[in-house]
């Protein structure tokens, strides 16, 4: 029992003995007068180049993709330039710029045909029909879509390598776009202000 009576009753910690006793707690201690004062200085994105270019390529690169988005494809119907058929099937789809679509049927008969180097547009897309054509043994039907070499616009190229011009052309159009965004998002505040303002004024 006697050990028992001993067991149950509570140990105080080293700290709260120091308290009782009314010294001060012993242990590692930070000295408050020792401590100084940071001055946070604000930094803007045009003062880091490396920053700053980095957020024009990137606001580049995003519409380079918008403008893909909203032009149409190579390989959209209206852009077909011809058909090579076999026994009245479609077997080979070429289009205006060049490119083509074949079964797998076809393409394991053509294999690894090699383009003639500088041709491009609807000059190569002739090309290929007349090779499909002619190794699969088909006949080529030619699209009231087709086009004539003259008529055909290549795409632009889009090279991610950009010039000192146009990163610095693309950061100061980004950030008068980040200023029309913040004007529009702030732009009711200034009339439901005054509108508190005057019904203030009234109950006043």
């Amino acid at each position: 029992m006697q050990t028992l009576a001993a067991n149950s009753i509570p140990r105080t910690t080293e700290a709260q003995s120091d308290i009782q006793a009314g010294t001060k707690p012993t242990g590692l201690r930070i000295d408050v007068s020792q401590l100084k004062q940071l001055h946070a200085k604000p930094v803007s994105v045009a003062d880091i180049p490396f920053l700053r270019d980095l957020l024009a390529t990137n606001w580049l690169r995003a519409q380079s993709m918008k403008d893909m988005q909203s032009t149409v494809p190579d390989n959209a119907p209206q852009n077909i330039y011809a058909q090579v058929k076999v026994d009245g099937k479609v077997v080979a789809t070429l289009y205006n710029g060049g490119s083509s679509m074949m079964t797998n049927a076809a393409a394991g008969t053509v294999g690894n045909l090699q383009d003639p180097p500088g041709l491009l547009g609807p000059d190569l897309a002739q090309w290929r029909a007349e090779a499909y054509a002619r190794l699969l043994g088909g006949t080529i039907e030619k699209a009231s879509t087709a086009i004539t070499q003259s008529q055909w616009t290549p795409r632009e190229s889009t090279s991610t390598v950009y010039s000192r011009e146009q990163l610095d052309a693309a950061f100061e159009a980004m950030m008068a776009e980040s200023r029309r965004a913040g004007a529009q998002r702030l732009s009711p505040y200034p009339t439901s202000l005054a509108q508190a303002g005057a019904s203030a004024d009234v109950s006043a």
